[in-house]
């Protein structure tokens, strides 16, 4: 799907109002350091937080793209969405 510049910087705009949030930050993180998908609740034990604020979390991240979400029985895995941050933040997470 073809965007137009005004579209892109949209889209660049939401995404930055998502990272505003330094847990979320936190999550991309923790994410990309360990490579694989991973459950809220493990990324929760490792920010200390409840999985309910983590699935929280990764809703808002989903909304823009950013995160991606399997559900398998009960639980939720989640993973980075690798083309959006290629395409709208390259760089960013080796930055972290």
């Amino acid at each position: 799907m073809f965007m137009t510049i005004e579209q892109k910087d949209m889209k660049r705009s939401e995404i930055f109002k998502v990272l505003s949030d330094p847990n979320r930050i936190r999550m991309i993180r923790i994410l990309y350091s360990n490579g694989s998908e991973m459950t809220c609740g493990e990324v929760g034990d490792k920010l200390s937080i409840s999985k309910s604020t983590v699935s929280y979390h990764f809703k808002i991240l989903r909304s823009v793209g950013l995160t991606n979400t399997r559900r398998e029985s009960r639980n939720k895995f989640l993973s980075l969405n690798l083309n959006t941050f290629d395409e709208y933040l390259p760089g960013f997470l080796d930055s972290l």
